[in-house]
């Protein structure tokens, strides 16, 4: 290639040109400008220094390599109507975008790499047994120089006792002389004096030893030699040592966490974290929950190493251990029994197992959720009988998640109901496979063949048609056509091949639940895989406990429970909700541990949703003026019954009147129940549940709505009415009259009168009018005066003439029509 300018290079190569001269500048090639030649050998120096600046040896391939992917998708998501529901007709594309990134590096540059972090790892090690060997030595120094210092004072101390010891001895020795020494020395000290002539020595030495004499009450006693104590060596005390560096912690982040747990993993004080909130735009206080998202963001504001808990790592690590690895064996199924109301389900399902469930059920209807195991001669068939109402619709659907196959009752003299259809998409929901048992054909007005012609519609074809779907002609009450179902049903089962584990930790499904004053919490498990017995500790969502009993479907009581069986079981130490995964743990300690996290969770989720409730609240209630609420109180006999019941007085509520469940459990109405619609005001539904006597009491003194029901479309209907009655009336305005002016008359007395005929319709004085000019109203308001010739009169028919005076208003004009309308109210209901 021919010599270039550096900036025809840098356009060839198509980068800007100053960053091609810091290229140049940073390889070695400087004193380079735009206009100066670039040679051969200086781009090959260019290209030596970008291959080793990007880890690429001379001759050898690159040692890492960065790939970068897009990807481009289209969603689509519902648009919601003003009212805040979601059309599922009306949506919009929404085009997503995933950009990732991936980098791979040579196995020998992470060898080397691998090397130099295990030589650094050495050399700091070394430094720091260095550094710890050093402040050894100078703790022993330190403490040798203290010993030798404490020595030194008590050998001084020592000393100075002794030497004080010698001088009171040699005064007790001066004190003891003899009788006539004595007296001379008195004698002599009694002698007259010459100017000249000094004391002696020895009374010197005596006057001497008297100032050095102790007390005289002491005089006789000897002073006892102390002895030195002993010396206690005290350890060195470690000095606050102020940090060189900034302290980065590794703070551990829940899914939901506040702002003053939040400081206090990173061991600052809450208002530094509400002013980092602060600055983020975001006001929040210290007792408010911050999502993981938005935590770990505070967290690397601050400086510190966000790490995000994974919530379910214990409860997945419980799953890993519970999965069972005995062989697989064919079990029975699991088939569920749906419908319409009154179309025969649990007749059909009585006479399968020769019982009389349909008599004890209230109004006619199942409102639970029954789980029955059948021996039939070709082998087991276990049915859930789900509700057919359309307020168990969650219940219905809960149903065909842990069934296997579906078989939707029909009654071929009512036809296909809307129950029926939605029992139809619940099973194609579930990808679970449909029998259709057309019952009570026995009837003289039965149409098998309109059956199905309907479900056809629904995409349901019968064999016979060439389709995939058995249709069964059956009579629950004569019993035509029952072992042809369970053929079909067992059939079915042999094509799908079901099979599991009959060994091994057991592993099921939550389909009931209970308050049993008696024995406590009631659950009703269907068990899908392994074996359980009396004694295993069993989880099921909030609710743990050892299994204390276990009873089938008639009450007698089980040692074991295998796969497709379903039990009563007795132990939990709450009630789990129907749909509750449930699992078998050899550690108690580890359940027990599972099921508080679960319960915090629920806790902390549910104290969230209140704040932003309430917030919307009072946002709402800034705008414009709260509607009325309906507060209601359920307790149910069952989970399922309470849920259900709370799911379908939930939709009655619209714009203007709601309707708020403030609570929803299973078990009879205490005093607490009561206390607590007192202070919402709230009406109490106790469905198949009564209320104690204290709770009673308090209802008789303070005048509360209690009411009991034992059918749920009962319930449905007085809520409905309730709320109608809470509903503004409908205003409507309906035209009585219309008059036509023809001319208008000036009065002194009375103004301005219209000479009108009534062109349709009657005209009353007590009714408001509006003035209408070109078919455009002008004026709203009343009549003044109506006369008929020179009579006041009240009302004026069709085709008669009369004179209209308007109140307040004087422009009416020849040719204009006055409008007389009445107003209606019409009661409106739900």
């Amino acid at each position: 290639m021919p010599e270039v300018t550096v900036k025809q290079y840098a356009d060839v190569i198509g980068i800007p040109v100053d960053k091609l001269l810091l290229q140049l500048q940073q390889a070695g090639v400087a004193d380079k400008s735009a206009e100066d030649m670039i040679s051969d050998n200086e781009k090959s120096e260019l290209l030596g220094f970008l291959r080793r600046k990007r880890g690429q040896t001379d001759g050898s391939e690159p040692s890492r390599i960065t790939l970068r992917r897009k990807s481009v998708s289209e969603i689509k998501v519902p648009i919601a109507s003003p009212g805040g529901r979601v059309n599922k007709s009306r949506s919009k594309t929404v085009s997503v975008e995933f950009r990732q990134r991936r980098t791979y590096i040579k196995r020998s540059v992470l060898e080397e790499e691998e090397q130099e972090l295990a030589a650094e790892k050495s050399r700091q090690e070394a430094a720091l047994q260095a550094q710890q060997q050093a402040e050894e030595q100078a703790r022993q120094e330190q403490e040798r120089q203290e010993k030798a210092r404490i020595e030194a004072e008590q050998a001084r101390k020592a000393a100075q006792d002794e030497a004080a010891i010698r001088a009171v001895e040699a005064v007790r020795s001066a004190e003891v002389l003899p009788e006539a020494q004595t007296a001379e020395r008195r004698s002599v000290a009694d002698a007259p004096k010459k100017p000249d002539e000094r004391p002696s020595r020895g009374k010197a030495s005596r006057i001497h030893r008297e100032e050095l004499h102790v007390a005289s009450d002491k005089s006789g006693k000897r002073r006892k030699k102390q002895r030195p104590r002993p010396v206690v060596k005290r350890p060195a005390q470690h000095a606050f040592e102020k940090p060189t560096a900034p302290v980065v912690l590794k703070v551990e982040i829940p899914e939901i966490i506040t702002v003053s747990e939040l400081a206090q993993r990173m061991s600052v004080k809450g208002t530094e974290v509400v002013k980092i909130m602060m600055n983020l735009g975001s006001m929040v206080t210290i007792n408010q929950t911050l999502d993981q998202d938005t935590a770990a963001i505070v967290v690397e504001e601050m400086g510190h190493t966000a790490k995000l808990l994974q919530e379910h790592t214990l409860e997945d690590e419980v799953m890993r251990a519970s999965v069972s690895d005995a062989e697989a064996v064919t079990r029975a199924p699991v088939v569920t029994i749906m419908g319409h109301v009154d179309h025969g389900k649990t007749s059909l399902l009585d006479h399968i197992r020769s019982s009389q469930v349909a008599v004890s059920e209230a109004g006619g209807i199942t409102q639970h959720i029954g789980a029955y195991k059948v021996n039939h001669a070709k082998g087991d068939i276990t049915f859930l009988d789900t509700p057919g109402h359309e307020a168990f619709t969650a219940m219905r659907a809960r149903g065909a998640k842990v069934t296997d196959i579906v078989v939707v009752v029909v009654a071929a003299d009512d036809g296909v109901m809307p129950q029926t259809e939605e029992a139809v998409r619940h099973a194609r929901a579930g990808e679970v496979p449909i029998i259709i048992a057309v019952n009570k054909i026995d009837k003289p007005e039965a149409d098998p063949e309109r059956i199905k012609q309907a479900l056809s519609k629904h995409d349901v074809i019968p064999e016979d048609w060439g389709g995939e779907t058995m249709f069964i002609p059956v009579s629950a009450l004569t019993g035509q056509g029952v072992d042809a179902l369970l053929d079909a049903i067992l059939l079915q089962a042999e094509v799908l091949e079901l099979k599991a584990s009959e060994q091994g930790t057991a592993a099921g499904v939550a389909i009931e639940s209970r308050l049993d004053r008696g024995r406590g919490p009631v659950a009703t498990v269907l068990i899908q895989n392994g074996c359980l017995k009396k004694g295993d500790v069993m989880l099921s969502g909030h609710a743990f406990g050892r299994v204390r009993a276990m009873y089938d479907e008639h009450g007698r009581e089980l040692d074991a429970a295998g796969p497709s069986t379903p039990v009563e079981v007795l132990g939990l130490s709450g009630t789990p909700n129907a749909g509750d995964e449930v699992i078998v743990i050899a550690d108690e300690k580890k359940a027990r541990e599972i099921a508080l996290f679960r319960q915090g969770k629920y806790r902390e989720v549910k104290l969230a949703r209140q704040q932003a409730s309430k917030l919307e609240n009072v946002i709402s209630q800034m705008g414009s003026e709260p509607g009325a609420t309906v507060n209601l109180l359920i307790k149910a006999d069952v989970q399922g019954s309470a849920e259900a019941l709370a799911d379908a007085l939930q939709k009655l509520g619209n714009e203007e009147v709601k309707v708020a469940v403030i609570s929803s459990a299973v078990g009879g109405i205490t005093e607490s129940d009561v206390n607590l619609a007192l202070a919402s005001r709230g009406v109490v539904i106790g469905f198949n549940v009564r209320a104690d006597s204290a709770a009673r009491k308090v209802v008789d003194e303070e005048g509360i709505d209690l009411r009991y029901y034992s059918v749920i479309y009962d319930v449905i209907e007085d809520v409905k009415a309730a709320i109608s009655g809470l509903l503004a009336p409908e205003i409507r305005e309906q035209i009585i009259g219309v008059a036509e002016v023809r001319e208008v008359f000036r009065s002194p007395r009375f103004g301005d009168i219209a000479g009108c005929i009534v062109a349709s319709g009657i005209v009353r004085r007590t009714n408001p009018i509006r003035v209408l000019r070109d078919n455009v109203v002008i004026y709203e308001g009343e009549l003044e005066s109506l006369r008929r010739f020179k009579d006041d009169v009240n009302e004026v028919k069709s085709g008669t003439e009369c004179g209209i005076g308007v109140k307040n208003y004087n422009n009416v004009q020849a040719g204009d029509q006055i409008e007389v309308f009445e107003r209606i109210e019409i009661t409106r209901s739900v």
